[in-house]
């Protein structure tokens, strides 16, 4: 799922947080909203009602985060790259540069962030356990409470969102974490990833075009704002889950497609002792490439060579300086891939869309070839039988 470019927000173990302008919007609602419902609640004054409702707010979204959290990491354990966490207008989602590779990866990946949201819930739930009796915090859980402590409110309130979030999310259909389990348990029993996205992206369509129905019946009625928020929910999972059942179409028509069949076999290498002096004069000008992979005398990759390393290292002094000194190894272990990797895993791959090309590299760690936007984009056609093909 994509949701466009996103402002900064933070670093968390490793992992870039950010949010769209959508979030700020999404935010605003949820702090005006809420206001109004903990003046009713605590009796207080406004001033004590927006501040709870600021409080809340923050709280929502930092059980999205961690949520999304949950994801990352599991994904991060199966070895799935995370290029980071977007929150958005309907809560946020975990980028990562690769689909899952087996059953298991899938089913791990998904159940991470409901399993998050149960103990943010249950967290809740014994905080006011220890702090109150279980019947008042039941009452403010349940939103009917008509006089609470802000403390107590505030959980309740809480506690109530992670279970309407966890019981939505479970849903199964595409590309909720529920039709994800669906995929994996799916997938695991016939043995075929296509059938099994199909076959969850098909559920997530059928429920996205339920929510628009419900959505216009109460824009009809006499709550358009709800069913305004339901249709539009409703339209992005419809559209998520065509883009699933699309691609899941396209992966049966490229099965058994690999990198070693589409890639550059004598792809432009730069030696390591080559100077900086030298690979700006020899490579960058020459070939007009933002970037090359570097090699030992055996062949072995090292890492990637870019013209803003080398133009630094020059303007810096230092133009007899071996390229192996300047090496961007973040990039270069991101631009890797195996002679087995699939046409479909290509296709999904970030750092292809980012950098323009992928290395690919045999068992050993010797370059064997070079994979391209503009080789995926041929291989793809010729495997559909159309051209021209899909941007990547």
């Amino acid at each position: 799922m994509g949701t466009g470019n996103s402002i900064p927000l933070a670093k968390i173990l490793g992992i870039r947080i950010g949010a769209t302008y959508s979030w700020f919007f999404a935010l605003f609602l949820i702090i005006w909203g809420l206001s109004g419902y903990f003046r009713d609640i605590l009796g207080g004054s406004s001033t004590q009602a927006y501040v709870m409702a600021v409080i809340a707010g923050a709280l929502f979204f930092l059980s999205i985060l961690l949520h999304e959290l949950g994801h990352a990491l599991a994904a991060r354990r199966d070895g799935i790259g995370i290029t980071g966490i977007d929150l958005w207008f309907f809560g946020g989602v975990a980028k990562m540069d690769r689909d899952s590779r087996t059953p298991g990866e899938e089913f791990r990946v998904a159940a991470a962030g409901p399993a998050v949201t149960v103990v943010i819930i249950a967290v809740c739930i014994g905080i006011s356990a220890l702090a109150s009796d279980t019947n008042s915090f039941m009452d403010a859980a349940s939103l009917t409470i008509d006089t609470a402590t802000p403390a107590l409110a505030l959980l309740g309130w809480l506690a109530a969102i992670n279970v309407f979030l966890l019981l939505f999310n479970i849903i199964p259909a595409f590309p909720l974490d529920g039709g994800r389990i669906a995929r994996a348990i799916a997938w695991r029993i016939s043995g075929d990833r296509n059938k099994a996205t199909l076959l969850s992206g098909r559920l997530g369509q059928g429920f996205g075009y339920l929510l628009i129905g419900v959505g216009l019946y109460l824009v009809i009625g006499d709550r358009p704002i709800d069913g305004l928020w339901l249709g539009v929910l409703g339209l992005f999972l419809a559209q998520a889950a065509r883009g699933a059942v699309a691609s899941s179409v396209v992966a049966s028509q490229i099965d058994g497609v690999t990198a070693a069949d589409v890639m550059d076999a004598d792809p432009v290498a730069v030696p390591e002792d080559t100077a900086v002096r030298d690979a700006d004069d020899w490579f960058f000008h020459r070939y007009q490439a933002s970037w090359f992979p570097v090699v030992d005398n055996a062949g072995h990759y090292l890492g990637v060579l870019t013209r803003e390393r080398v133009d630094t290292a020059v303007q810096a002094g230092h133009p007899l300086l071996p390229v192996r000194e300047v090496l961007d190894m973040a990039d270069g272990h991101r631009s890797c891939v195996s002679p087995d990797e699939s046409l479909e895993e290509l296709l999904a791959s970030d750092a292809l869309r980012r950098l323009g090309g992928l290395i690919v590299l045999d068992h050993d760690g010797v370059v064997r070839g070079m994979v391209t936007t503009d080789r995926v984009r041929r291989a793809l056609g010729d495997a559909l039988g159309s051209s021209p093909a899909p941007t990547v």
